[in-house]
């Protein structure tokens, strides 16, 4: 037993993979191919991807949002983990490395689940508030911009349904989070966010530290 989370060593970092990780092929290999390029450090850890993969099923979601596309490992492994009929909305400001994104979404089988929205997420996020698509979706993954966090998160609030999942990404910001000052504006928001999320009572809340860490929230009304 333990009273606080144990540091992660590389062997024990192994050793979880190896007793756990369920990856299946086409998502190592789209892992592969984006730790060979220079900005891989957007890529979020198998561990974590099947960690929402299992959050997903747990709540039997059906209409997901993946806000921050990058080579597509999120939403490949979201959409792989949703029913039949369900579906992935993708936003991405970036048309080069969704390419990838879209190549492997055919390979995997999920391309007719996923509805790829190519340019500013708050845009994209705002429109569907003014279709009236509130309290439609039932889990968010929001890994994007830093600086624009919170809009992302107050819209996601809106849009998914209570009982739903909001999943932030990169909370921790390498431990950035404890300076100060803050080295950068976007380590900046996001303390001050997870500050604000503490507190928020229209959530239920959980910040499990995997990978760089995942702010969990969970709409009550």
């Amino acid at each position: 037993m333990s009273n606080r989370t144990i540091n992660l060593t590389d062997q024990l970092y192994e050793y979880i993979l190896e007793v756990s990780l369920r990856e299946p092929p086409v998502l190592a290999e789209l892992r592969e191919k984006t730790m060979s390029m220079a900005n891989r450090n957007l890529q979020i850890s198998p561990e974590q991807g099947q960690f929402m993969a299992f959050l997903v099923k747990l709540i039997n979601a059906k209409k997901t949002l993946d806000i921050g596309v990058f080579t597509g490992y999120s939403s490949t492994v979201v959409a792989l983990a949703l029913p039949a009929q369900g579906k992935v909305v993708a936003c991405d400001i970036d048309s080069q490395h969704t390419q990838i994104a879209q190549h492997y979404w055919e390979k995997a089988g999920v391309k007719e689940k996923i509805e790829f929205h190519l340019g500013p997420a708050e845009k994209t996020l705002q429109n569907f508030v003014e279709k009236g698509l509130t309290n439609t979706f039932d889990f968010a993954f929001i890994d994007a911009d830093k600086q624009n966090y919170t809009i992302y998160y107050e819209l996601c609030l809106k849009l998914i349904a209570p009982g739903g999942i909001i999943a932030l990404d990169n909370v921790l910001r390498g431990g950035r989070v404890l300076d100060n000052p803050k080295p950068d504006e976007g380590s900046d928001i996001i303390d001050r966010l997870n500050h604000f999320i503490g507190e928020d009572q229209r959530v239920d809340i959980s910040l499990v530290p995997i990978a760089d860490g995942l702010f969990l929230v969970r709409k009550k009304f």
